[in-house]
């Protein structure tokens, strides 16, 4: 038996109004996605805690069958592992965004216009982080260089908690109610405005009409996580196919292999058809394979209505589509599961805790039930603990 998880991040949501009441789910064209909860089990999975911040770190170690309340550590040590970072005891890791913020007489007047900074390519990114490093780094402060937007930072001998604010949760608003309660991150942010604002590598991009990456934002902040391997708990070779690093840093945390796929940029333009080819790959020599696709998260953070529903059709097009009906034209025995990690409303541009809809299929089940959306996966079972769900998938818990 191979199984297969497709996690669309953040593709639930609530209805819109420009989408004539629908969700994204309910509005997209997704015949896959539709036959896997008609002929299998469909329902809703509580997959963050109240208590927990409904994150994507949360989530998808829920999904992957680590109960967060005992794992979780934060955010970015995930990240670190992913990007082979070595974390020692006393250190602390942070991601640190390059973001875009407005002009303003104070650092504390300016407003978060952009958490992602235009989408910045890796390569422009690499080069601003390399300078910020050279400029700021020092004996117990570590910029290291990620993806696109997504680096970190390491605060060597660091044990204090602080308060810090998600960029993606403040879009449009003013930064002043939002800044860090730390003087040497703060800091850190306001020399690295100074640095960014006249950099070269800024000029040439304002002068094509992108925004600059003016400013790190930090936040997400944990300790190096320590996760039972995936082997251990299932019995099962697996691999994490994502082009986000905190995903793969859980991966790699439980034991898996994490994938890297050409083309995988995290947004729409990504390579679907890559991630199925690699996930096709995968399952030759592993029987689990986790496909992680970010598209419809960054576009529910950027209320971008069309282009959500768009990620959920090329998912189900080119991510679904080419692993169900290659495996059954193998006469392969495979269980798929279909799920979100979180939604992440168009009205509001951020995660919420809410339940999410998932949808189980395993070869050869028949049933003939409803579409799957958030509407009709709440006439059908719920989960309250969502790492258990992984224990359905593998364990045979449920079948249609």
């Amino acid at each position: 038996m191979k199984y297969i998880v497709i996690l669309g991040d953040g593709m639930s949501d609530y209805p819109v109004a420009a989408l004539g009441g629908k969700t994204p789910l309910e509005a997209a064209r997704k015949p896959y996605m539709d036959a896997i909860a008609s002929k299998g089990v469909s329902g809703l999975v509580k997959t963050v805690p109240d208590d927990l911040p409904p994150g994507s770190d949360v989530a998808n170690l829920s999904v992957m069958g680590y109960d967060p309340r005992e794992f979780y550590t934060g955010r970015s040590p995930l990240e670190a592992v992913s990007m082979g970072v070595a974390l020692g005891g006393d250190d602390t890791a942070f991601r640190a965004n390059l973001v875009t913020l407005s002009d303003g007489a104070a650092y504390e007047e300016r407003t978060m216009l952009d958490y992602s900074a235009g989408d910045i390519s890796t390569a422009e990114a690499r080069v601003l982080i390399a300078d910020l490093h050279a400029a700021l780094g020092n004996g117990f402060l570590s910029l290291y260089g990620g993806v696109a937007y997504r680096h970190l930072l390491v605060w060597h001998g660091c044990d204090a908690a602080y308060r810090l604010t998600p960029p993606h949760d403040i879009s449009g608003k003013s930064v002043a109610e939002y800044l860090p309660d730390s003087t040497i991150i703060l800091d850190l942010m306001k020399k690295s405005n100074e640095i960014l604002k006249n950099h070269p590598i800024n000029s040439d991009r304002i002068s094509k009409n992108l925004r600059a990456a003016n400013s790190l934002w930090i936040w997400g902040q944990g300790k190096k996580p320590a996760l039972p391997s995936f082997y251990e708990k299932y019995g099962l070779r697996g691999a994490v196919i994502s082009a986000v690093d905190l995903v793969k840093g859980i991966g790699l945390c439980a034991g898996m292999s994490a994938v890297d796929v050409a083309g995988a940029t995290g947004n729409i333009d990504t390579n679907f058809g890559a991630k199925a080819r690699a996930a096709l790959d995968a399952l030759k020599t592993d029987d689990f394979v986790y496909v992680h696709i970010e598209a419809p998260d960054e576009c529910g953070h950027r209320f971008e209505t069309e282009n959500k529903v768009r990620a959920i059709e090329l998912i189900d097009e080119q991510v679904i589509r080419p692993i169900f009906d290659t495996l059954t034209k193998e006469n392969t025995a495979f269980s798929m599961l279909v799920m979100p990690d979180h939604p992440t409303p168009l009205s509001l541009g951020t995660h919420v805790h809410d339940p999410v809809p998932f949808a189980l299929y395993r070869s050869g089940d028949g049933n003939a039930n409803a579409s799957y959306s958030e509407k009709n996966a709440a006439r059908g079972m719920y989960i309250e603990k969502g790492h258990t769900v992984m224990d359905h998938l593998i364990g045979g818990g449920f079948h249609a």
